[in-house]
């Protein structure tokens, strides 16, 4: 077992002034942009446990005795994009960033992603302050910043020197959040500096240190125009590792989730004891470093009621949605259509184009209820939608392409949102498409339209190449990047809660129901919504357990699986407990094994319907009184041939 004294593996040095004889006058660490508390599979692996017990190393390892106590800051993103605060809403982050010591954090766009009451919610959770100087709501009061941060802060360090700092997030963040207050106040970041420095300073301030959530231009423009007065930026928003030193001062991002940090070692000058000597060393979180025992039972605690939640219905649907690989790679599906309407509404776009590889649940979700697991298992990539402009001629070719490997089960083939096509699977691959239209007119080659799709197609994969973006090597300008947009599963987590007509979340603030409500009103013109009716037939669970085919009907599988019941959305935190949930607790293992043996029936019917040459077709909608439910709307997405083959053989 590694002594405690020892340093940890992977230490490289990133700066040194060539002068750091003698203990240090302060002693800092930096992180920025963590979404996932598992360990990934790769290097450096990460993870809560690992990065906690570097903290630990850096607090009590004995080269560190006698030395100032650690000061830890952080430069925002925490409580979102990740498949875990799709169901958590962040929730599962705050004793994670409380427990490495976080003494200030900088507010990250992704903090706001679940409305900016929840931001509120999960910042009194957390025992240290969220700053933002320069972005102001003047609902609440003449220079107040969302959310209520702090512009400013001030921390005094154990051996008595006073650091002023102050957070500063950046426009282009601002311009992509949905769920956002009416009329805010964006400030110039270098202005807002050149106003706040010099009071810090007039506060007894020695140190300065910026702790911002920007792109690194961005801070380096900060740094440019504020000329030295301030004396380290902390930044946040890219995802990797970086340092650079412009008019004196320091400019540092430190990696991404939990896989990198920064440790500083500040020391007077020698020759101007108002200005500082940096050292800064990195660390990689790699698989060498043991895993902290206490963070790994709270993981494992975390983990388990994020499993328990998985199980628990989350909507309805009235319609059967086919996600079936046959369906959704060689045509329109209802489920696809859904999904992309979602998209191209929930950012105003002209049109969306989303690969079919996106959907991975092949399977059909049956008229019923839908749990999050059904959510999370159909739509499991981390990848967030964007948002980008592009040429009618790039629209096309990417339709050439999704439709030129045809009638293969590829993944590129598309579903669309405010496009129709028609193709001819005869011709040669990239002359396949006969007709297309956005919006309902024919596609203009020169025109630039708004088209939402995947971050993963921005890039240019699946074939996509002429959806690439300008800093990729393509053609296409991004208007909202990967960094700023959201996950598809978060997305239509967040279009479920808008149906809600019981047990709403406490914390569904009026900005985002606004937006939601918008959303919601235009997907439903083509995917329409079922009120609920006050008439849930009675779940008997003792005759559940006597088996027979009678308890595989549609009416009792629907019945069992809503059994667990909804959500508790008014509850952020905790999951069932007390009085009855025990009983819950057994409706839920009760759901597990009957999605189980779904399961193994589905892929023996699928092989056995090969094998026998048997097409196996998409059942009814719910009729008029089979939707017993009372809690929410159901959804009812539909078919409406925006995708049509004229030649090629059947699909």
């Amino acid at each position: 077992m590694r002594d405690r004294s020892d340093p940890p593996p992977n230490e490289s040095e990133t700066y040194s002034p060539g002068n750091s004889n003698g203990p240090p006058d302060l002693r800092l660490v930096h992180y920025n942009d963590v979404y996932h508390i598992d360990a990934s599979s790769a290097e450096p692996v990460g993870g809560a446990a690992r990065f906690i017990t570097l903290m630990e190393h850096y607090r009590h390892a004995d080269q560190f005795k006698g030395q100032p106590e650690l000061i830890t800051l952080f430069s925002g993103d925490a409580f979102n994009p990740s498949l875990e605060s799709s169901i958590t809403k962040g929730t599962h982050m705050h004793p994670i960033l409380n427990n490495i010591g976080t003494n200030a954090a900088a507010l990250g766009n992704h903090d706001l992603d679940f409305g900016v009451r929840q931001f509120r919610y999960l910042a009194s959770k957390c025992k240290f302050p969220w700053l933002v100087a320069n972005i102001l709501d003047p609902a609440l009061g003449e220079d107040v910043p969302i959310g209520n941060c702090k512009r400013t802060h001030m921390l005094t360090s154990s051996n008595g020197i006073k650091i002023g700092l102050i957070g500063l997030g950046e426009r282009e963040w601002l311009e992509t959040i949905n769920s956002l207050p009416p009329n805010l106040i964006y400030k110039s970041a270098s202005e807002t500096a050149k106003e706040l420095v010099p009071q810090l300073r007039a506060e007894g301030a020695e140190i300065v240190i910026a702790i911002t959530h920007m792109r690194e231009p961005n801070d380096n423009k900060l740094a440019e125009q504020t000329d030295g007065i301030i004396d380290i930026i902390l930044g946040g928003h890219d995802h990797y590792y970086n340092h650079s030193l412009i008019k004196g001062t320091h400019v540092l991002r430190s990696g991404t989730d939990f896989k990198q940090l920064s440790y500083l070692e500040a020391r007077r000058k020698p020759d101007d004891p108002k200005r500082w000597d940096v050292n800064i060393t990195r660390r990689d979180v790699t698989s060498a470093i043991p895993k902290h025992g206490a963070t790994v039972k709270l993981v494992e605690k975390l983990t388990s009621t994020l499993n328990a939640t998985l199980q628990k219905p989350v909507g309805y649907t009235a319609a059967p949605l086919d996600a079936r690989f046959r369906t959704v790679r060689l045509k329109e599906s209802n489920i696809g259509n859904f999904v992309c309407d979602i998209m191209r509404h929930y950012y105003s776009g002209d049109c969306c184009i989303m690969a079919s590889g996106t959907i991975r649940g092949d399977q059909v979700y049956v008229p019923g209820p839908l749990l999050m697991k059904d959510i999370m298992n159909c739509f499991p990539f981390e990848d967030p939608v964007v948002v980008i402009k592009a040429s009618g001629k790039n629209i096309w070719l990417a339709l050439e392409n999704s439709v030129s490997q045809f009638p293969a089960l590829e993944g590129r083939f598309p579903q669309v949102s405010n496009i129709t096509f028609e193709f001819d699977a005869s011709k040669p691959a990239g002359e396949r498409i006969v007709s297309a239209t956005i919006g309902g007119e024919p596609v203009d080659l020169e025109r630039k339209y708004v088209l939402v799709t995947r971050g993963y197609m921005g890039r240019g994969k699946d074939g996509y190449d002429s959806l690439l973006i300008q800093s990729e090597g393509g053609e296409c300008e991004e208007i909202v990047s990967e960094e700023n947009g959201i996950l598809i599963s978060m997305m239509l987590r967040q279009y479920f809660l808008s149906l809600r007509v019981m047990g709403k979340w406490k914390n569904w603030g009026n900005a985002i129901n606004r937006h939601w409500d918008t959303v919601q009103s235009k997907v439903s013109t083509s995917h329409p919504h079922i009120a609920p009716q006050d008439q849930r037939s009675p779940y008997d669970s003792a005759a559940s357990k006597k088996g027979g085919w009678d308890n595989w009907t549609p009416e009792k599988l629907r019945s069992r699986r809503a059994s667990v019941g909804m959500r508790e959305e008014s509850d952020a935190e905790s999951d069932d407990e007390g009085e009855g949930a025990g009983d819950t607790h057994e409706a839920e293992h009760e759901v597990e094994d009957i999605d189980k043996e779904l399961q193994i029936m589905r892929r023996v019917v699928r092989k056995w319907s090969r094998i026998a040459g048997v097409h196996c077709s998409v059942g009814d909608e719910l009729k008029e009184g089979e939707f017993e439910i009372d809690w929410t709307k159901a959804i009812a997405p539909r078919i409406e041939g925006r995708i049509v083959m004229v030649g090629g053989g059947d699909a």
